[in-house]
């Protein structure tokens, strides 16, 4: 395609009745033809990661109800661990050696279902049932809908626990597969993280790695005002976890972090990522009054023309 052919942003059409696939057909295009590729570089997943902020904020905005703001700031490494990472069998979802996640924090699952359907665990069109009455993309994950998502979850703090016994079974099993666990800054809070914490480390479950949202931000606001939960880093190596600390926008540091808990050990690996709410929307970065609140038709609109410029300078780059 010429890059005179290459709509502008001025002609893109937001209007609210029309979903992030169908605004710009050349952008999805590049996306779905982007993610076949054996061979991902760092600037490919920046684009599929892109691409996902753009499907959060839409899909929150039609439900009228979510938490936009977590699921924006975990899309670089949901985007990682989807598409360079993770151990999956698309034809057998439930292969016994299959890599396992765990989502402790569960309303933040629209980044996981958006990974889910580029994918292609999910059909794309279905994001636009996400919270609607009788729809497997429930707010908070339920494997009562979906299997799919290894886990239920609702009340925070909860993941640690069930990412352990589970790391306990498969190594029981003598199964290779590993179990990787998303937790909060927040719900490090919760009295439950820190008992499956010391059960970890105490079972030496080195099949077992967490990574941390560390955003410091929580529904009422910053966690360091709310419950500060202190280093987290040094908690974690004081119950006896593997510890590092990373980038959680940077594919090189989201890359190194993985492989280094990848490593054979006798220890749980713990990697607190430092990340930022919001990311990729400058209005709600930051800013805990997006933690919980759906963006509104005006601000779908303000959000989705700043993902778009960038992408439009992705486009262009690639001489599209």
């Amino acid at each position: 395609m010429d890059k005179t052919q290459i709509k502008t942003q001025t002609t893109l059409n937001l209007n609210y009745e029309k979903k992030v696939l169908e605004i710009w057909p050349e952008w999805t295009e590049y996306i779905q033809k982007l993610i076949q590729k054996e061979n991902l570089s760092y600037e490919d997943l920046k684009a599929i990661a892109l691409f996902i902020r753009m499907l959060i904020v839409d899909m929150v905005a039609h439900a009228k109800s979510g938490h936009p703001g977590g699921a924006l700031g975990l899309a670089d490494i949901y985007t990682y661990l989807y598409f360079k990472h993770l151990k999956l069998e698309l034809k057998n979802p439930f292969a016994e050696n299959r890599d396992r996640l765990i989502l402790s924090h569960g309303h933040v699952c629209a980044v996981r279902y958006s990974a889910m359907a580029l994918k292609g665990i999910l059909p794309l069109e279905e994001l636009y049932t996400f919270r609607k009455i009788g729809s497997r993309l429930q707010g908070h994950p339920s494997t009562r809908y979906l299997p799919e998502a290894e886990n239920s979850s609702g009340s925070l703090g909860q993941g640690l626990s069930t990412a352990s016994g589970l790391a306990l079974g498969l190594r029981l099993q003598k199964n290779p597969a590993r179990v990787f666990v998303g937790i909060s800054d927040g719900e490090c809070q919760e009295g439950m993280t820190w008992e499956a914490a010391m059960a970890a480390a105490h079972y030496q479950l080195g099949n077992l790695t967490g990574f941390l949202d560390y955003n410091d931000i929580q529904i009422d606001g910053f966690v360091h005002n709310v419950m500060n939960v202190g280093n987290l880093a040094e908690k974690f190596r004081a119950f006896g976890w593997l510890v590092r600390e990373a980038s959680g926008h940077d594919f090189s540091a989201i890359e190194e972090a993985f492989h280094w808990a990848n490593a054979d050990r006798e220890k749980p690996a713990m990697i607190v990522f430092r990340t930022t709410l919001g990311k990729g929307v400058s209005f709600m970065e930051n800013n805990p009054g997006w933690h919980g609140k759906p963006p509104g038709e005006e601000d779908r609109v303000k959000a989705l023309k700043e993902l778009f410029s960038v992408a439009q300078k992705q486009m262009e780059k690639e001489s599209i």
